[in-house]
């Protein structure tokens, strides 16, 4: 079967820049460009990585970035009160806590502390609430990404058996709340996770196979239907010497052997991560607009 591919980079750019023409016009009239912050806690490599390539994508849609680096052995008060400054702080519009925090941080009082109007990443319990209501909010980056692409590319959602492959609360649970809803994927939807004894059998059912399990090469050929939609969330960095870093990027899906039975199947890298920094922005100029809280 011949397959698209799902090309998240280049859908990114495409947005990227819709958000830098409509800052421009903002900027133009008076108003004020769009300011995000992030707050990064110690040295972890992936983390360096995800905040970079945030502060890239602020210059790429025209807004100001401030990031906030603390050392791993800062205490939950002090990172508490920098949460706090920023909240009180009226040129911030949005801001994120970059995870994973160090394990002496309750990284869940610390999401609960950021204002609501200001949780850019989606993940304070008001706006987890209001989407699963279906009320507007800031949706988190991935799933918004995921929903964003299904929806470019034309990939049909309606009535359609969507199965889900893992229920972290980043990924996996707010997908199928979105793609249950109506005003979003209006699908049927299974989630599946490593408790759950016919997890194959739901997967060939897919017409829209979601897999967010965090298992390099987890997918493979057997497990997906002839013409699925195909949507990898994975990336693992696995051992790789022939790489420069020593290390390349896997998804959850078998790549290679999976595309051939598919409609539409995203890459890794270059599907779903250059869209869920990109949804960051959408979010921020959300925030920035007071589109959803005043």
């Amino acid at each position: 079967m011949n397959y698209t591919l799902v090309d998240g980079k280049a859908t990114a750019a495409t947005i990227k820049a819709e958000i830098k023409q409509e800052v421009e016009e903002i900027v133009a009239r008076g108003g004020k460009r769009p300011h995000l912050a992030a707050i990064l806690v110690g040295h972890d490599g992936g983390s360096e990585t995800y905040v970079k390539n945030k502060v890239l994508a602020c210059e790429a849609c025209g807004f100001e970035s401030t990031l906030l680096r603390f050392e791993d052995d800062i205490t939950e008060d002090e990172l508490l009160a920098c949460v706090t400054q920023l909240n009180e702080n009226p040129d911030i519009d949005g801001f994120i806590v970059q995870l994973p925090l160090p394990r002496h941080i309750n990284e869940q009082r610390v999401i609960e502390a950021i204002d609501y109007r200001k949780d850019v990443d989606g993940f304070h319990p008001i706006n987890v609430g209001r989407m699963a209501i279906g009320l507007p909010c800031f949706i988190s980056a991935t799933p918004l990404g995921i929903l964003t692409l299904l929806k470019r590319y034309n990939v049909p959602t309606r009535g359609k058996k969507c199965v889900i492959l893992g229920r972290s609360n980043i990924v996996g649970k707010p997908m199928a709340q979105l793609m249950m809803q109506k005003q979003w994927g209006d699908s049927t939807v299974t989630v599946c996770h490593s408790r759950s004894e016919t997890l194959v059998e739901e997967c060939r059912k897919a017409d829209i196979l979601i897999a967010a399990i965090g298992q390099p090469g987890f997918v493979t050929a057997d497990m997906v239907k002839e013409g699925a939609a195909v949507i990898d969330v994975g990336t693992t960095r696995v051992p790789d010497p022939t790489r420069k870093s020593g290390f390349r990027l896997s998804g959850d899906v078998r790549f290679d052997e999976v595309a051939p039975r598919c409609s539409f199947i995203t890459p890794v890298p270059g599907g779903v991560g250059p869209m869920t920094i990109c949804m960051l922005m959408l979010n921020t100029l959300s925030a920035a607009k007071k589109e959803f809280y005043k």
